[in-house]
């Protein structure tokens, strides 16, 4: 693990009165990289500019004094672990108390001892380096898991359903590095194809670990069971028999086989069925959630499809999807996004709900997996 030389460090230092900045800098030349701002309003800009390792925050200062700018500073989530130290000479408790509660890490009254600021300032900046450097490498970590976790799912589509009267294609986006989303798609013969989409309640790393451990146990019973209902009635009981943490996954599982859709439905959202000038939802739940309760029931319903027509499968991250005001992208523009039809192809359809999900979040930040699978019968 690379911690970041001391040396290399930026310290912001903010004070209206040139005397104390010039004493300041003198005491830390040499030491760090250093950076002056002489109010509240231009610290902020500079830390807008290029977050520094530390910043020494004068309090009495005109216009933006340095509570207001540390509240800032902690609201904003791209700054919120920045390492603020006050340097004031208010030294009543209630004042250093009020600098702890907006979130300062340390307080140190005026008149100051240089060689107590210089520690300060280097113990400061040591917890910094290697809280970056731990952060760093469990992002390192996470990238890996996230490639590790997304290798475990289909991305072959062509060549799972060559030679078919099928197209699907399918997306799958965490809303961290790994989450609990899941699709797969099997080729089992020649006229027969398995396809499922779940969700596992919760996201990060445990809701990865059960979504593996589903999507592995999926694959084997696929191939031993003939119907839906028997996949997810055994994979109910696989999971359910070793779940100490209570964790469970709704899924829909589709055998296609002809022209004919069978699901069951074990408590996941409905399924959206495009046709030429139609559009209805289909295969409600018809069980319920898999890992929590052994011995569950499932039954199977089945559709047949036309030449042209699309299902369309998804999570609720694409209904829950919110926007920057807090609304929800909701069922009603799910189906506004297919009210004239369905894509000219799988991938079609799936980027073009994807891509309607993305404008209405206007860049909000994403709150749940979104998975979003599409099937559609070329002849």
């Amino acid at each position: 693990m690379a911690v970041k030389e001391l040396s290399e460090c930026r310290v912001l230092i903010v004070d209206d009165v040139k005397a104390n900045v010039d004493m300041l800098v003198e005491a830390l030349r040499g030491d760090y990289k250093l950076s002056v701002a002489l109010g509240g309003e231009a610290a902020l800009r500079a830390v807008e500019k290029s977050p520094p390792d530390l910043l020494l925050l004068d309090i009495v200062m005109p216009e933006l004094d340095g509570y207001e700018v540390c509240r800032r500073l902690r609201a904003d989530p791209a700054t919120r672990d920045l390492p603020v130290m006050f340097l004031s000479s208010l030294e009543d408790v209630k004042d250093k108390a009020k600098g702890f509660e907006l979130g300062a890490n340390d307080y140190l009254t005026k008149p100051f001892e240089i060689l107590e600021v210089k520690a300060r300032v280097n113990s400061l900046l040591k917890a910094k380096a290697y809280a970056d450097a731990v952060k760093a490498a469990q992002e390192r970590d996470m990238t890996i898991a996230r490639e590790i976790q997304l290798g475990l799912l289909p991305s072959d589509f062509g060549a799972r359903s060559a030679g078919t009267a099928w197209d699907v294609h399918a997306v799958i986006e965490p809303a961290r590095h790994v989450g609990g989303d899941l699709f797969e798609v099997l080729r089992l013969s020649e006229d027969r194809m398995v396809l499922a989409v779940g969700d596992v309640c919760g996201k990060g790393i445990t809701a990865a670990l059960f979504m593996a451990v589903a999507v592995t146990l999926l694959r084997t019973l696929a191939r031993q069971c003939e119907t839906p209902d028997e996949i997810l009635r055994r994979l109910n009981d696989e999971l359910a028999a070793q779940n100490p943490r209570g964790m469970f996954v709704t899924m829909a599982c589709l055998d296609v086989r002809g022209s004919k859709v069978t699901c069951a439905n074990a408590g996941h959202d409905t399924s959206l069925l495009v046709g030429s000038g139609s559009l209805r939802s289909v295969f409600p739940s018809t069980g319920t959630v898999l890992g929590m309760f052994p011995d569950q029931p499932y039954s199977s319903e089945s559709v047949e499809l036309a030449p042209r027509d699309t299902l369309v499968l998804s999570t609720d991250g694409v209904s829950e999807a919110a926007n920057p005001d807090g609304a929800l992208f909701g069922d009603e523009r799910l189906h506004a996004c297919f009210a004239n039809g369905a894509g000219a192809t799988a991938a079609d359809s799936v980027e073009r709900l994807m891509g309607s999900v993305r404008a209405f979040a206007a860049g909000a930040p994403q709150s749940d997996d979104i998975t979003i699978l599409a099937l559609r019968r070329r002849s």
